[in-house]
């Protein structure tokens, strides 16, 4: 049946441009989106912008502009995201909307008639410099556990202690370095502990898809009912914060605003209201209490408090439509580790485009990697360059590559799968039919199993009927033969890329328009119609250069700075950098290392390999960008100096503890090139330069 679905991803906070791990969910999300209205669904997918809070408020301070200015500045870099990696929400609007306002308003107005808003007076930390009550992550001091100094408000990160803001030791504003006062304030509270909304989310969170599925995956589930417990208490939920504050105002209490964890849910609802007034849709009729309308969340597994509990209850008891399901996914790490850009294990994704990398190679590895469980995508650079150009390259674009060339050469573009009985076509329509289903119940990487699976069966049918020898022939046996194999491979190429349109939405377009000579792009129900003319083949993908990936992980060039002198005045080729204090330049901790042992990197014209002895009673593994100018062999005993406080960063061909110092002229040309530092006789590995 028909249905009707209102879909959205958790919103970015609007005091940073997109990371990686949102144009993960975002991929997901568009993929799921794509393969619904694929099958002749309704969707309505829409995102926003959680435009407020005190991190937005404090950030345009010391910007000297308005939060209103910052948020802007930071939606007008989204569609370049976006639009690069071929996400297309229907409409994207902001929490600081007046929509927004009157949706948070009236969800507040109908919790208070209802009697779930009770207020109660709280002692909080101040900041009598600022003039403004401190959040957790504004004030730091001693751990009262074990003294450790410059420790946020509510966990130590050195002994793990986790404690109020008013146990500290010796506590401190991080906003004006003033000692913080503890100041009364009156809070208005969302009554989360009431038995009513305890006994209305244990129901909600144990309720199903309109398809039957349970609502929550059974991770989220558990996690639900670890926080409501078998007696069902929950703690009610402070909505409320003090001006100054960049947020909605909360009607009726002068300078109370909304806490942004409130009105940022109510975003979604606001994004919708606002494309349904661009596009004449019945907005109360779609988010009605008895909607047929799905309504459906793409969220991360660090908000899950949350979605599955105080949006629904809030939904419920202002009379609103409850979310039908929350698809939750895990983090994105690189090669096993968590994104750092300290460690060069970060992602830029507009670094990835910069560099002229396909946006739908990515696409394609994070749907490879996605299941319908609550657990993280791991990137790693060998598997993705593997993955692309066997599964993309060496299988699904092959089958059109090879095939079309025969048909195109020796029948004219003219298809005959000789399928009087429909058998193959139907084979080709159930295969994409179970792809559809793996795909709604967002088993991606299942789905692109069986894709490269039929993609085998394809390739494998197409090589036993060695068809570059039937074409040899000129008897009209064979040439028949080579007309229905080739056929049937392109028959099964656009099959297979009906059933990729969701996840490579621009390549699949080229097929159906330029290939097939469709005016529109693939439905789901065209998998099992075959085609009967094709045009002839243009080239549609190109092979992953492994070279890609180290530029992606590698930082861009700084700029240039910009000088009135000549460019041979600059010393070395380059500005002095800007001036640093004794207490900057006493982080970096220089140490003599002997160079134990020095070898080539097998795949890298760039690195030497060294193991260093630094005096720790272990060797140091570093690799460094020096074998233009050295020789393993000339290196091996020798001294040097390295940081040894850099952290360890993963490498495509391993970790790196630390970096070697070398001198060079700016462009690398001048004198030779690069000259690592040796120490003069004497200097023993361990000690300290300083």
């Amino acid at each position: 049946m028909p249905r009707t679905i209102f879909v959205t991803t958790a919103l970015p906070y609007a005091n940073g441009s997109f990371h990686i791990g949102h144009i993960m969910e975002y991929i997901q999300a568009d993929i799921w989106v794509r393969a619904t209205r694929m099958q002749g669904h309704t969707v309505h997918f829409v995102g926003a912008d959680d435009a407020h809070g005190a991190p937005i408020m404090l950030k345009a301070e010391s910007e000297g502009i308005t939060p209103k200015e910052l948020v802007a500045r930071i939606a007008a870099e989204r569609p370049q995201y976006l639009n690069g990696f071929n996400i297309e929400f229907d409409h994207w609007h902001s929490t600081d909307s007046d929509e927004n306002t009157e949706l948070s308003q009236s969800i507040y107005r109908s919790l208070k008639a209802a009697g779930l808003i009770t207020t109660r007076v709280i002692e909080q930390f101040y900041d009598p410099v600022k003039g403004m009550f401190l959040a957790d992550r504004y004030i730091k001091g001693e751990c009262p556990k074990c003294a450790a100094k410059d420790q946020y408000g509510d966990s130590c990160e050195v002994c793990g202690a986790v404690y109020s803001p008013t146990d500290l030791k010796n506590p401190y504003s991080t906003l004006t370095g003033a000692t913080p006062v503890l100041k009364e304030s009156e809070h208005y509270f969302f009554k989360l502990s009431d038995p009513r909304c305890v006994e209305f989310l244990k129901e909600w969170t144990a309720g199903k898809r309109p398809n039957g599925a349970p609502r929550l995956q059974s991770e989220v589930f558990a996690k639900t009912r670890e926080w409501l417990g078998e007696d069902g208490q929950l703690g009610d939920w402070d909505i409320s914060r003090d001006a100054p504050y960049f947020g909605i105002e909360i009607p009726d209490a002068p300078g109370k605003y909304f806490y942004v964890w409130l009105d940022a849910p109510v975003g979604y609802l606001a994004s919708l209201k606002s494309y349904c007034a661009k596009t004449g849709l019945d907005f109360d009729a779609l988010i009605a209490p008895d909607a047929s309308t799905e309504q459906v969340h793409f969220i991360g597994k660090d908000i899950i408090y949350f979605h599955a509990l105080f949006w629904p209850a809030m939904l419920k008891f202002a009379g609103r439509k409850t979310p039908d399901a929350i698809n939750v996914h895990g983090f994105i790490t690189v090669s096993g580790e968590k994104m750092s850009k300290s460690r060069g294990t970060g992602i830029s994704p507009l670094r990835y485009l910069d560099i002229g990398m396909n946006p739908e190679w990515l696409r394609y590895y994070i749907a490879a990697k996605l299941n319908p469980n609550v657990e993280d995508v791991d990137f790693n650079p060998d598997d993705f360059v593997a993955r692309v150009n066997s599964d993309l390259i060496g299988k699904y674009v092959n089958i059109a590559s090879r095939a079309a060339t025969f048909i195109s050469r020796h029948f004219d573009g003219a298809l005959d799968c000789k399928d009087a009985d429909g058998a193959f076509a139907q084979q080709l329509q159930d295969t994409a039919n179970r792809v559809a289903e793996l795909l709604d119940a967002r088993g991606y990487g299942q789905a692109i199993r069986e894709i490269m699976a039929y993609a085998d069966q394809v390739n494998q049918a197409f090589d036993t009927a060695q068809p570059w020898v039937l074409a040899k022939s000129t008897e009209p046996a064979q040439r028949e033969a080579l007309q229905t194999v080739c056929s049937r491979a392109i028959a099964s190429f656009k099959a297979l890329s009906v059933m990729l349109s969701p996840v490579l939405p621009a390549l699949t377009k080229r097929v159906a328009t330029e290939l097939f000579q469709l005016d529109r792009t693939f439905v789901w129900a065209d998998a099992g119609v075959l085609p009967t003319k094709i045009a002839a083949y243009q080239h549609l993908m190109q092979r992953v250069d492994p070279k890609l990936l180290d530029a992606l992980f590698e930082a861009p060039a700084a700029a240039e700075p910009a000088v009135e002198e000549a460019p041979a005045a600059l010393p070395g080729g380059e500005a002095i950098a800007p001036t640093i204090n004794i207490d900057d330049f006493a982080k970096l901790d220089l140490r003599i290392a002997r160079i134990v042992d020095c070898k080539l990197v097998e795949g890298s014209t760039k690195l030497l390999q060294l193991s260093l002895d630094v005096g720790e009673g272990r060797l140091r593994n570093v690799f460094s960008g020096i074998q233009s100018a050295y020789k393993p062999e000339d290196l091996i005993g020798k001294l040097t100096v390295m940081v040894a406080n850099l952290a360890p960063r993963k490498m495509k061909f391993g970790i790196s503890e630390g970096m070697v110092l070398a001198a060079s002229h700016a462009d690398g040309k001048v004198d030779g090139g690069i000259y690592v530092l040796e120490p003069v006789v004497g200097a023993q590995p361990g000690m300290r330069v300083g």
